[in-house]
């Protein structure tokens, strides 16, 4: 793993940079110190923006202390000294010798706005990974009372962070990410998820009625490949107003050949023989692990995207989007389901740039689960 410096490190101009950022930022900075006025062609960044303490810390200094007259600057290092003294009070690792490095890896001092750019670029695609990994972790944190609220901010706050990348960048038409999506995760222990959905068939086998109430439950929110296709059976026979038990339901599952894996007949009639509760609330817990697994599925794939470092800030956006759009599929459903249709809240990203702001479009599209 590259070695990425500390502040509070000694000889920060002797270790090797360990990613290409890091030259841009030493190239911006070294811009500013030997020309301080380029700092009004900067802007879209601030201190947060640089990956390193050390180099936020000169950022802010070089942002924040009067401007030296051009002429004095030219003939001595006060100015330089100073901007060394405000940012040791955060990096206590920066030296004189530091600063002068910075000035001599500058190659062109007028190509500041075009670091400024990059550096801004690279900050971008940290902020998305930060808030996909944020919206993961939430999908697994079981201490929480309502993980469905609580997943679906996290990811509002990962949608507003993608919505300010696109002010500061807007994206192209059809200008994907370059890398390609991961593969579901790993399933789970499903033992619960299997004992409640053969529940959910049984008792929608036993009370046809109820199948209409439940129209937002679709196949793939099921966890087995069986139990989908036998809620596909259900369902099909519920529409056509054909008789419904479990012999017909299994009559139902042959003809859609779900017993060619040689499934036993009678396995499939003891599932559906055993009802209990009520096709409503078995069926909200299913869409409820399908919304969970559909937002872990999302986080990862804007995961696999903002960590590819070819990826461009056009092409994040984009692809966030699209992730994005499975997990407004699945809300969407789950509103209906439980009656509640609360507006969406954003938690308000930085903005270092001046732009209207813009919202994700979440086009309807069906979710694909992440541990199918």
């Amino acid at each position: 793993m590259p070695h990425t410096p500390e502040p509070d490190e000694d000889d920060l101009d002797a270790i090797a940079p360990p990613q290409p950022v890091f030259h841009v930022e030493q190239a911006l900075l070294g811009a500013l110190l030997l020309d301080p006025h380029r700092l009004d062609d900067v802007n879209g960044i601030t201190a947060d923006s640089f990956s390193t303490a050390a180099h936020a810390a000169l950022y802010a200094a070089i942002s924040t202390l009067p401007r030296p007259d051009p002429a004095e600057h030219a003939k001595n290092t006060k100015w330089l000294d100073r901007v060394l003294a405000t940012a040791l009070e955060e990096a206590r690792g920066l030296t004189a010798s530091y600063l002068h490095a910075l000035v001599q890896v500058c190659p062109w001092p007028r190509h500041a706005p075009a670091y400024a750019r990059m550096v801004e670029a690279e900050h971008a695609r940290r902020r998305l990974l930060t808030a996909a990994e944020r919206l993961v972790h939430t999908v697994h944190d079981v201490s929480r009372p309502h993980p469905v609220q609580t997943v679906l901010a996290e990811a509002d706050a990962l949608a507003a962070v993608v919505d300010d990348i696109a002010t500061r960048f807007p994206p192209r038409s059809g200008v994907l990410p370059r890398t390609p999506a991961p593969p579901p995760a790993a399933a789970p222990d499903y033992t619960e998820a299997v004992e409640e959905e053969q529940l959910l068939l049984a008792t929608a086998t036993a009370r046809p009625d109820d199948i209409d109430a439940v129209r937002w439950l679709l196949p793939d929110d099921l966890t087995l490949p069986l139990h989908a296709g036998l809620w596909q059976c259900l369902t099909t026979l519920a529409h056509r107003n054909e008789p419904v038990d479990p012999v017909t339901v299994l009559w139902e599952a042959q003809q859609r050949g779900l017993l060619d894996d040689g499934r036993e007949p009678d396995e499939v009639l003891r599932m559906l023989a055993e009802p209990a509760g009520s096709v409503g609330h078995w069926g909200e817990r299913a869409l409820q692990r399908s919304l969970l697994a559909t937002a872990e599925h999302t986080g990862r794939r804007i995961e696999a995207y903002a960590s590819g470092p070819a990826n461009t800030p056009f092409q994040l956006v984009v692809g966030a989007r699209r992730a994005l759009a499975d997990v407004a599929a699945v809300r969407t459903r789950w509103q209906h389901a439980t009656g509640a249709t609360p507006p969406q809240q954003r938690r308000a990203a930085p903005a270092t740039r001046a732009g209207p702001p813009t919202t994700t479009a979440a086009h309807a599209a069906r979710p694909t689960r992440a541990t199918r």
